[in-house]
């Protein structure tokens, strides 16, 4: 055969040869699986296609996990930049990035921006799909303007700035608000639910007369109710005012303290923790409380969380934190001898192989009596 007819049966593809190739190479219809990330995203990328290879070898699977670390740099006057060091079209993008990395000297903003542009190269280079892996969805809190002040919905604005960089889909771990799925229009929002993660963590208080679930703020109620119905205990709910931004104040804890002598105090997140240092410090004042667990899906790790985390163990009871690797953690709290780091590995390597083969997520997580949960965040 003719060298110039060898290389045009080598390049030109027919149906018949992209079906075998879709079956061999891709497997799902979304094309082939690739997991990026950004810089500050890697770390829990590395884990999660760890963590994915290690169920592939579990379950007989013999694939490859294709991934592209740090595709995103900064030049001499900080732009950012991104480069793909692969061929990606036709592939089903998973971008990992932590938008806060309290690990480097680098801001929300910029870990923003380099996650729009990094975004925005796979589509622009032929992707199928391009989902957003973002534990911690920063701006979530400024989902509405502060009650009589001019101020923009700026959660909408970075949800906008998200789609228009050409991504499909967002994967995101216990967002503060749901309504932020409604910001995304027609594109796929999936907040994970962190409910699975505390009823397996502090499943050894179930049905315990003398434990007290408690809320910090209206806020977290709702979920702290899930809670304590899926372990059978008691509620309460933290009466918060907030007289000027990072301030918090506890008029009271309202809920039945008879009896009661353990507390587990649920939030999304660990900014400043001025929340939960006034609602722990007045259940160990006030309410005689002489243990406390705290579980926490994000911690901002602030200096002035941690010395008031301290301060919480030392004087007022405080026996545990659990908290996620949603959001990179300093050194300086991975030393704390009370601080449990969970890691978000085994939960998104499932949710991700789902969604690639186009199945349902949500059968994975608690959804309330009789339901059973199957995986959770180790």
């Amino acid at each position: 055969m003719p060298e110039d007819q060898n290389l045009r049966q080598e390049t030109f593809i027919t149906p018949e040869r992209f079906v075998r190739e879709q079956v061999h190479e891709e497997g799902s219809l979304r094309g082939r699986l690739l997991i990026a990330s950004c810089c500050s995203g890697s770390y829990l990328a590395k884990a999660m296609v760890a963590r994915y290879k290690e169920h592939l070898d579990w379950t007989g699977g013999g694939s490859e996990v294709l991934s592209l670390e740090d595709v995103d740099f900064r030049f001499s006057d900080t732009e950012s930049c991104a480069r793909l060091d692969m061929h990606v079209s036709g592939h089903d993008v998973f971008l990992f990035q932590a938008l806060l990395d309290p690990t480097v000297q680098q801001g929300v903003d910029a870990n923003y921006m380099a996650f729009l542009i990094s975004a925005r190269a796979f589509r622009e280079h032929g992707a199928n799909h391009v989902t957003a892996v973002l534990p911690y969805l920063a701006y979530g809190r400024q989902d509405k303007p502060t009650k009589f002040m001019r101020e923009p919905t700026t959660a909408k604005l970075m949800a906008d700035l998200s789609l228009a960089a050409g991504v499909d889909r967002l994967l995101t771990w216990h967002a503060h608000a749901d309504q932020l799925q409604g910001f995304y229009g027609n594109t796929s929002v999936t907040i994970l639910n962190a409910l699975t993660l505390f009823i397996e963590e502090f499943q050894r208080f179930r049905a315990r007369k003398d434990v007290i679930v408690v809320a910090p703020d209206a806020g977290a109620s709702r979920f702290v109710t899930y809670f304590s119905r899926a372990l059978n205990l008691k509620s309460a709910i933290a009466s918060k005012h907030r007289p000027r931004p990072e301030a918090a104040t506890i008029t009271e804890v309202i809920g039945d303290f008879s009896g009661k002598r353990v507390a587990i105090v649920l939030d999304d997140m660990i900014s400043s923790g001025g929340t939960i240092y006034e609602t722990v410090k007045r259940l160990a004042m006030d309410y005689g409380i002489r243990e406390v667990y705290v579980g926490a899906s994000h911690n901002l790790c602030l200096d002035i969380a941690y010395e008031r985390l301290s301060s919480l163990h030392a004087d007022y009871h405080l026996r545990q934190v659990v908290v996620t690797n949603s959001i990179p953690q300093t050194s300086a709290f991975q030393t704390l001898p009370f601080l449990s780091v969970k890691c978000l590995s085994d939960t998104l390597s499932r949710v991700i192989n789902r969604i690639h083969y186009n199945r349902s997520v949500s059968q994975l997580f608690y959804q309330g009596q009789g339901r059973r949960k199957l995986v959770s965040a180790v």
